[in-house]
This record gives structure tokens, sequence and C-alpha cells, in this order.
């Protein structure tokens, strides 16, 4: 199973996300680096994952609509290779297009998540995953057991794109294990696609669980910074391919 770091963005710095709950989020205290500079946390974050792709929450964008333009482009600048899944609050495909077009020439390695919590729409659903050669991931996104949702984008699964983020923010940072029970659920509704959890990590474990219920990545953060998950290895969990 991939394992996918996190980076969640707030005001220039990586902040430590708990349960969702934005307003209480403060920057990162890691085990694997100093300071909460996000691209020092991202190159820490990717060399103990092996990993090529890091997954980011712009809450500037998503909480006030301001994209952190400049500290994505850093991010893709001072890594080159890598794959950046990053969720800025898109309400629709235009809105992705527009922080792709301001991010530049690195844009062309930065992949739009879009979160059930921002689409505006059905429609606007339908668009984003609609044009031929458009990457993209779905966020199905919910918080203490409600869905995030006022497009109806976890009930259209003929809507879906092949890879589906199923974000379960109470358990973020919470140390309450992964939700699998909703991974099924999701499951059962689009066996063909491919799922990626969110929230709950504590350890080797948990990842081993998550495995064995089928997603094939995780994003994970808080168990990375507080030294629960170990360095990948060749035979390791972090570094298996989906």
């Amino acid at each position: 199973m991939l394992l996918i770091p996190v980076i969640d963005l707030m005001q220039g710095q990586a902040v430590r996300a708990v349960r969702g709950d934005r307003q209480s989020y403060r920057p990162v205290v890691s085990r694997l680096c100093e300071g909460s500079d996000p691209l020092v946390v991202a190159r820490a974050l990717c060399a103990h994952c092996a990993s090529g792709v890091l997954y980011v929450a712009d809450l500037d964008a998503i909480v006030r609509g301001a994209p952190q333009v400049g500290v994505l482009r850093a991010l893709l600048q001072g890594m080159p290779g890598l794959e950046l899944w990053v969720d800025a609050g898109f309400a629709d495909a235009a809105a992705a297009d527009d922080l792709r077009g301001a991010v530049g020439a690195e844009a062309a390695r930065l992949v739009p998540v879009f979160g059930s919590e921002s689409i505006a729409s059905r429609e606007a659903l339908a668009q984003c995953f609609a044009t031929t050669g458009r990457e993209g991931i779905l966020s199905l996104d919910r918080r203490d057991g409600q869905r995030m949702d006022a497009a109806g984008c976890w009930d259209a699964p003929e809507l879906w794109p092949g890879r589906v983020i199923v974000m379960t923010l109470e358990r973020v940072g919470a140390d309450a294990g992964p939700d699998l029970q909703t991974l099924a659920d999701v499951q059962a509704r689009s066996p063909a696609t491919r799922l990626v959890g969110a929230g709950g990590i504590r350890d080797t474990a948990d990842l081993a669980l998550a495995h064995n219920a089928g997603a094939f990545a995780w994003l994970v953060a808080s168990a990375l910074h507080d030294g629960r998950l170990p360095p990948a290895t060749p035979s390791g969990p972090a570094s298996r391919a989906a």
C-alpha cells in the first residue's frame, strides 16, 4: 500500500491538523525536522516515506478563498519530480485551472483534489472529471459522522473519477484508528474505484488493516511527526506500490 504524507498549510506554515477543528491548528512540531517551514517539512516527510507524492490541504484557500500560490510553487520548485495533490477548496474545474495557471510552469505536477466540502453543485462535480485527459481526485469528506456534501457527491458514484479519497476528518490527528467501515461502504458503491483513506493511522498495524480492507493508499501526517511509523524500506508498508 502506498503511504502518502500530508501537509496542512495555514498562513505560510505547515500546521498540525486535529479532528478537522481548523481554529485550533498550530504550527507543526515534528520528530523528523526542525520548524514548520513547508518545504523543510515536505522534504522530511517524503524522505521518510520514500514518497514521490505529497498531499497538501491549503487551508487559506479552503476557508478564505485565498490560495497560497507562492508556497505551492516553492514546493514544486524545491522538490523536482514531486507530484503534488492539492485541495484548495475548488468549487469547480475552472477554479482548479485558475490555480494551476497562477502556479505557472510547475503546475503540470499539480493534481487537483476536489473536496465534496467545496464542490458547488452536481453539475460542477460532473465537469471536474468529464474533460478527456483531465487528472483529478475526488475527496468524499465527512466530520463527526456527517457528510460535508452540499452537491451530493457521495451519492453519485457514476460521476466519480478513478481515484477517490475517503476523508474522515474526525479521525485526523485523533489517534483513533482508521475508519475501515466507511471505506468498505464507499467501495461497495463503486468496486472499481481505487480508494485512498485519510485519518486515523497510528502505526504499522493500522496500515496493514487498511491495506487488507482494500485501500490502495492512505494519507498520513501525525503518526509520521510523532515517530510512530518507521522509515520506508524495500519491503516496508510505506514503499509497496499500489
